[in-house]
């Protein structure tokens, strides 16, 4: 089998569609809208991969087609083609590839070697302005940034070196890791904390000012620490605030597998937000900015927003923030419940 990074000219050839979803394929994805046989069907696309090359009828389900492709580059996408490509062999590294997969996909830690081998692949979690974009390994190795084809090409190659010798990438994932680690202690150390709401299935995160550099968390600058709150929050359904200039900062997510196709992990069901939007706005006085609904990122559901689009600081405490949601879910299910 051969890999080529997905492009028009892929359109009329037969191929196998790995971890992203093509047209003229066949799918071994989790992406919404796959076609992936049911026997196969897992998490991530990385262990749908595993199941296939695991399969004693892996050749009626490739159709004989020896063309590997991805239409996107991050960790999950690389483990699950590198897997495909060597067959068999890649089942002695399934304990590494799967929680590789998962903390680049879903943002999970299963170990700290898994969270570091995917930042060295796609980058770090919680990036920042100043991060270089791309893959780390990829840029490193050609000595500039590359595309997501070329990165391929220099990454696949190395993909058993990281999994099994991921202390020789640490110049890599030292930075990015150390972030995650200052968030994960803090939780530890009861500076961040989580609030489980039963019935709504909430989770009230509220994070530490100082969880990213001693001038505090930045709402304009720093993303969520996405692994250290998967990590402890369990709801469906994430209000994560930090203590913010005159009042609170605010976004609302869904959890970080819910964008996939999972058998495992539950499903969870996308809600309509907008009579809990009408409530807060009722609430919200003198404030900086306003509550909306937000989907650019693929589990992002509402953030309170300043005029520039960066989180702004809302008046109304996290407990009220969370008693309203939960409300409003509660609502919501009865309405479905009624149809």
């Amino acid at each position: 089998m051969h890999f080529e990074f997905y492009h028009s000219g892929l359109d009329d050839v037969p191929k196998l569609s790995v971890d992203g979803t093509v047209s003229n394929s066949v799918h071994f994805s989790h992406w919404e809208g796959n076609q992936t046989p049911a026997e196969l069907k897992a998490d991530t696309s990385t262990e749908i991969a595993l199941n296939l090359v695991a399969a004693p009828n892996k050749n009626e389900l490739t159709r004989g087609i020896e063309l590997v492709t991805n239409n996107h580059f991050d960790t999950d996408g690389v483990l699950s083609v590198w897997t495909v490509l060597t067959g068999e062999r890649a089942l002695e590294l399934r304990g590494k590839l799967i929680p590789a997969a998962e903390a680049g996909d879903f943002s999970e830690f299963t170990n700290e070697a898994a969270v570091r081998a995917s930042i060295a692949i796609q980058g770090s979690d919680q990036p920042n302005p100043n991060d270089d974009p791309g893959s780390p390994l990829a840029n490193q190795l050609a000595g500039e940034s590359v595309d997501d084809a070329k990165a391929y090409e220099l990454v696949l190659p190395e993909v058993e070196r990281l999994l099994t010798r991921t202390d020789e990438y640490e110049p890599l994932w030292r930075s990015a890791w150390e972030k995650i680690a200052k968030a994960i202690e803090s939780f530890e150390s009861g500076a961040s904390s989580v609030t489980e709401f039963s019935g709504p299935d909430i989770s009230l995160i509220t994070i530490a000012p100082d969880v990213f550099s001693p001038s505090g968390f930045n709402p304009t600058r720093h993303a969520a620490p996405y692994t250290a709150i998967s990590h402890y929050a369990k709801g469906s359904l994430f209000v994560i605030t930090t203590p913010f200039k005159t009042g609170w900062s605010y976004r609302i997510d869904y959890p970080y597998y819910s964008w996939a196709e999972t058998i495992v992990r539950p499903r969870i069901r996308r809600h309509d937000f907008s009579q809990f939007l009408t409530e807060l706005k009722k609430l919200e006085r003198e404030s900086e900015g306003v509550w909306k609904l937000d989907n650019s990122e693929m589990t992002s559901a509402i953030k309170f927003l300043g005029h520039d689009g960066t989180l702004a600081a809302s008046r109304i405490a996290p407990d009220d923030v969370a008693r309203i949601l939960g409300v409003a879910i509660t609502s919501l299910k009865t309405t479905h419940a009624a149809h």
